[in-house]
């Protein structure tokens, strides 16, 4: 039987992916598990997998197309079995996310079908006349890649990229798969959820005193954002109220403290989660972290080590900000914003000296929480850094 192979919804934020690589070809025998292609969704570089064993008989959607989640982009049957029946039943088979138009198969490129004439000596595929049409590119000037020299959208985005546009005005880039869940995300945040903020100033003197007596001889060596992790897990346990979500006429209590922590990528940023820190060790959060920071920098966490955070924190601080705020990412109630350690004056016992401060800021939802909640948290956790002994002892 014929089994239709359709871009996965792997988050609960994905509305599209783009087909990054085919692993299998048409004609190709495919096993179940094998790796048909390897899929961009809105964090993450994934592997699709067959589900059926077979034959790989259609490819429906070329490589760097994008298209909306359950859109059928190939067909795996028997090599002589009829599959019209697969075809027919699609969904407006691998409609374009993007451009609203059916990319070309794969195994139809030598088809007339799939091209448009724009005069007599040069071929184009429709998505790369129309992206040509919006971006200002004159097609006559440009070198298709393509088979037979048909230009498509890869060559319409090189010439955009080298500033070919016509007049001198602004290059419009098309937004990743990351950067439209972003928009989506905080957009769903920001406008219906009721943020209120407080800030906070932390003496990191002692602080910064232990992490470089913690970096001589050791096979860990936890970073600043590590203390900042295991300060939060410790805060968060005597003061399980933060560690919630709100769900209209319930509050989630969550058992466990699942910290995301953010990274910023080229084009966008995820937050690899930390699960069960209350539990753990400072130096088992620094290897598991270190871990998934170089993960998630090369694209590769896979969808639960990125999703189901109760609580974020986003540290600029390695980049000189001295305080900034944190949009909620529901369903979580709070996040922490961690700005840099800086050289300031404190006047003490009348004169005046420099310490190592650095300023936070905990983003609340103020239908889960209120000000003094958050205030009680935020005692907490300066109170910790402050003396962060305790950081090695829990």
């Amino acid at each position: 039987m014929a089994s239709r192979v359709v871009m996965p919804k792997l988050t609960d934020t994905m509305e599209e992916g783009v087909v990054l690589k085919w692993k299998k070809r048409e004609g190709d025998s495919v096993g179940a598990g094998d790796v048909l292609a390897e899929i961009e969704t809105d964090k993450a570089v994934m592997d699709l997998e067959a589900f059926a064993s077979g034959t790989l008989r259609r490819v429906l959607v070329r490589e760097g197309e994008t298209v909306k989640a359950g859109a059928l982009i190939a067909v795996i049957a028997e090599p002589d079995e009829d599959i019209a029946s697969a075809l027919a039943d699609s969904i407006a088979p691998a409609q374009s996310a993007a451009q609203g138009q059916q990319p070309v198969p794969v195994a139809q490129e030598e088809q007339p079908a799939g091209v448009a004439e724009v005069d007599s000596r040069v071929k184009v595929s429709p998505r790369a006349k129309a992206l040509a049409a919006e971006r200002g590119i004159d097609l006559s000037t440009l070198k298709g890649s393509g088979p037979g020299g048909r230009i498509v959208e890869e060559d319409v985005m090189k010439a955009v990229q080298a500033g070919t546009t016509r007049g001198a005005g602004a290059v419009d880039r098309p937004l990743s798969q990351m950067r439209k869940a972003i928009a989506r995300t905080t957009t769903q945040s920001k406008a219906p959820v009721p943020h209120f903020y407080l800030t906070t100033e932390i003496a990191m003197d002692e602080a910064e005193r232990v992490r470089n007596q913690l970096k001589q001889g050791r096979r860990t060596r936890p970073s600043l954002t590590d203390m900042i992790v295991k300060a939060a897990a410790l805060a968060l346990t005597h003061h399980p109220e933060i560690n919630v979500s709100y769900g209209g006429d319930v509050l989630r209590q969550h058992a466990t403290i699942d910290i995301g922590i953010a990274v910023g990528l080229e084009d966008g940023l995820i937050a690899p989660v930390l699960r069960d820190c209350g539990a753990k060790t400072l130096d088992e959060i620094s290897d598991e972290s270190r871990e998934l920071i170089e993960r998630a920098r090369t694209r590769r966490l896979q969808p639960h080590e990125y999703t189901g955070a109760t609580f974020s924190i986003s540290n600029l601080g390695m980049f000189d900000v001295e305080n900034f705020i944190a949009v909620l990412m529901p369903p979580e109630a709070a996040a922490l914003a961690v700005g840099a350690v800086r050289d300031v004056p404190i006047a003490e016992a009348g004169g005046v000296k420099i310490g190592r401060r650095m300023k936070v800021t905990l983003s609340c939802d103020h239908r889960a929480l209120d000000g003094v909640q958050g205030a009680k948290f935020l005692r907490e956790f300066k109170r910790i850094l402050e003396h962060p002994q305790e950081l090695m002892s829990s």
